[in-house]
């Protein structure tokens, strides 16, 4: 490929979400798959304050080669600095610096100060993409995708509708709810109605114990189990620190299987995997602090099973008009057979513990010819949409 022929494709991370250093991470590895030959990569950060950085450091070492990139820390490294972060002390920078190469704060403040929206030609006549590694809230929630629409630039991932439906869990639960799809007892709490919460938890008949989430918000951040009325008001209180709307869901005894989407009109699933949390459930410590859960890929499933999920996480994805990619997460009951959805990711991690490229990876599709597929995908649903008139 000529250097007028590639591709430049400026990765978009950090953020101001509580799943910042998750997100740096992603970066990392999706710079260290991507082809120097076919991509002229632009890397930029946000910083927890809402700046916008060229992050020189990692460009200066693709020049040198993908080998030479800073190192990406452990996942322990990137929980250490996320628990130190949701503390709020100066410890956080010190828990983020300290780790020899997590990239968050440190790194990306080693850059140079950019517009929101850098320029948008590369050194050749090569098209733009925006490829945004931005997990949570400002990011992955439709903010980014509509200011990307409004600059007329290419990007991976789904558009500002699906981007926000799959962001707010309650919204997307009552949008899969009209369409017939199975998922737990839910009810949905406002910051202003927690004084009601063990009220309405028992007037729609949910039984303890239950899940407490933020109804924006990734990576099992500010979710809590709470077995009794006690701890449902400290699982709200928990949750409400991140998100003025919560979701609290009737538990189940059940396994947890993921499926990776990929696609735009004519989306396919992955092979399932199944997590198997080390603690009560698949909180952010067992994510990314121990980094113990286990991913068995692919799932122990019957046939029919394995292509009911893939055919429900086909479903759901285009129920809530995702396009490009997604993870969809089920339980799944040995008792019963059933499959309930929990819930949509349009912005999955793509950490090395992370399921959507492993799943990918198993179903025949290595990360760098992901990365290539997501490029595709993105370009094809630009050109798709910049057909359509506003004449009259």
């Amino acid at each position: 490929m000529s250097e007028a022929d590639r591709i430049r494709l400026v990765v978009l991370f950090g953020g101001q979400s509580a799943e910042h250093e998750v997100s740096c991470v992603s970066a990392y590895h999706v710079l260290q798959a991507v082809d120097p030959e076919r991509y002229e990569v632009d890397a930029i950060g946000i910083t927890r304050d809402g700046r916008w950085v060229r992050d020189e450091q990692a460009l200066e070492a693709m020049g040198r080669g993908r080998a030479a990139l800073p190192s990406a820390e452990p996942a322990r490294a990137i929980g250490a600095a996320a628990a130190a972060g949701a503390a709020g002390g100066a410890a956080a920078g010190a828990a983020t610096d300290g780790g020899g190469g997590v990239w968050s704060q440190a790194l990306v403040a080693a850059g140079t100060e950019v517009e929101p929206l850098p320029a948008v030609t590369g050194s050749g006549d090569g098209p733009l993409v925006v490829l945004p590694v931005l997990h949570g809230t400002r990011g992955e929630d439709g903010t980014v995708q509509g200011m990307l629409e409004l600059a007329g630039v290419p990007f991976v991932g789904s558009g500002v509708l699906g981007s926000a439906l799959c962001m707010d869990k309650l919204k997307a639960k009552d949008v899969l709810a009209a369409h017939g799809i199975p998922q737990v007892p839910w009810i949905g709490l406002r910051d202003t109605e927690l004084d009601q919460a063990a009220a309405r938890v028992t007037d729609a008949g949910l039984r303890y114990p239950v899940f407490v989430k933020p109804a924006n918000c990734g990576s099992s951040v500010g979710v809590s189990r709470a077995a009794d009325e006690a701890g449902l008001a400290a699982a709200c209180a928990v949750a409400a620190r991140y998100d003025e709307w919560i979701v609290v869901e009737e538990g189940v005894t059940a396994r947890e299987i993921e499926v990776a989407v990929l696609g735009n009109e004519d989306p396919r699933a992955s092979v399932p995997g199944e997590i198997v949390p080390t603690h009560d459930f698949y909180d952010y410590e067992d994510k990314y602090l121990d980094g113990a859960a286990e991913a068995v890929i692919p799932a122990a499933l019957s046939e029919e099973t394995t292509a009911e999920v893939r055919r429900l996480a086909v479903e759901a994805f285009t129920i809530l008009r995702c396009e490009g990619l997604a993870r969809v997460d089920f339980f799944y009951e040995d008792a019963t057979g059933r499959l309930l959805l929990n819930e949509v990711n349009t912005i999955p991690g793509f950490t090395p513990i992370s399921m959507y490229p492993k799943l990918w990876a198993a179903t025949g599709l290595d990360y760098p010819s992901l990365i290539d597929e997501l490029v595709r995908l993105a370009l094809e649903r630009h050109a798709r949409r910049t057909r359509l008139t506003t004449a009259r």
